[in-house]
């Protein structure tokens, strides 16, 4: 672990630790981020799963005393980093938490704007800010489902914050006394459902997450899109794949999530099931893995993917 300033100016109200988790990333890209965030939050917990790269020795001196570095021993997946980021910032008596992915790009204003959602609501949960994807025309929408549909929210001129079902974890800002009323996320779901099941949780406790839509943050969804119809739909690897078809079945196994978010959300796992085996470019190997995940949360396994 690479740290540096003294712990004692963290506990004063509003004090936000960011943990960044990486796995093997462009570290061109991941520099941009930490000197864009090193300005907005307290402290910068990067967590690392088991990447190939040399973190320690590429970490810049100028961040001394503002980042820190946690590195496991493999890829323990992103719900185990943000649990041990979290755990991190708690001992550090940090207010809140700042989740990001590796390649997200926070704007100048992002975390001031989601303190200030976040402070002027009441039983919330999380916030999370409007985020584009350079490969899209247009910021996606907020989401929320009500009784058998899926509501898109676009942000409007007088319309600052969302209700939302869940937020996507990345720039997502949530309480430390939210966490612990809450918990963490689920370390056995390892990747992908992990901030849909801990924001349906916390809905379940009796919280709402919020889209805040002056925060903004540029983010990249999956790999290269395919364009159908019209529409850029985002791809992913196979295992990925095999990961978001196994938790969403181990979702919808709760007996405290709604019966018309389960099929809401199961149909659109069914027409993603269509899609990526018919017109992705391994049709065949995301059709074996998505199928494969289906069979495993039906089983109920969970946990890193093991393919012995």
């Amino acid at each position: 672990m690479v740290s540096g300033r003294d712990d004692s100016s963290q506990g004063r109200e509003g004090s936000v630790w960011a943990i960044v988790v990486t796995y093997n990333p462009d570290l061109e890209v991941l520099a941009r981020q930490v000197d864009t965030l090193v300005s907005q939050v307290c402290r910068i917990v990067i967590v690392d799963n088991g990447s190939t790269c040399n973190l320690a020795g590429w970490l810049p001196g100028c961040w001394y005393g503002s980042v820190e570095l946690v590195l496991l021993e493999k890829n323990l997946g992103i719900a185990t980093a943000h649990n041990r980021g979290i755990e991190r910032a708690q001992q550090a008596g940090a207010d809140y938490v700042l989740l990001m992915d590796q390649d997200s790009l926070p704007q100048p204003n992002m975390v001031a704007e989601l303190l200030r959602a976040s402070r002027a609501g009441s039983n919330v949960a999380a916030v999370g800010p409007r985020y584009l994807d350079e490969r899209q025309n247009n910021p996606p929408p907020f989401i929320r489902i009500e009784g058998m549909r899926i509501k898109r929210l676009n942000c409007q001129p007088q319309r600052s914050v969302v209700a939302v079902d869940y937020l996507i974890s990345s720039g997502c800002l949530i309480s430390l006394a939210v966490l612990r009323k809450v918990g963490g996320m689920r370390d056995d779901l390892f990747i992908d459902y992990v901030d849909i099941e801990w924001g349906l949780r916390a809905k379940h406790f009796g919280l709402q997450s919020y889209g805040c839509c002056t925060a903004h943050m540029l983010h990249t969804i999956g790999d290269e899109p395919v364009r159908f119809w019209g529409r850029r739909i985002p791809m992913h690897h196979p295992l990925r794949h095999y990961y978001h078809f196994r938790n969403a079945i181990l979702l919808y196994k709760l007996p405290w999530i709604s019966l018309n978010w389960k099929m809401v959300d199961g149909l659109r796992l069914c027409l993603k099931y269509v899609f990526y085996s018919l017109f992705s470019r391994d049709g065949l190997s995301q059709w074996r893995m998505m199928t494969l995940g289906v069979w495993h949360g039906l089983a109920g396994r969970s946990g890193c993917y093991d393919n012995g």
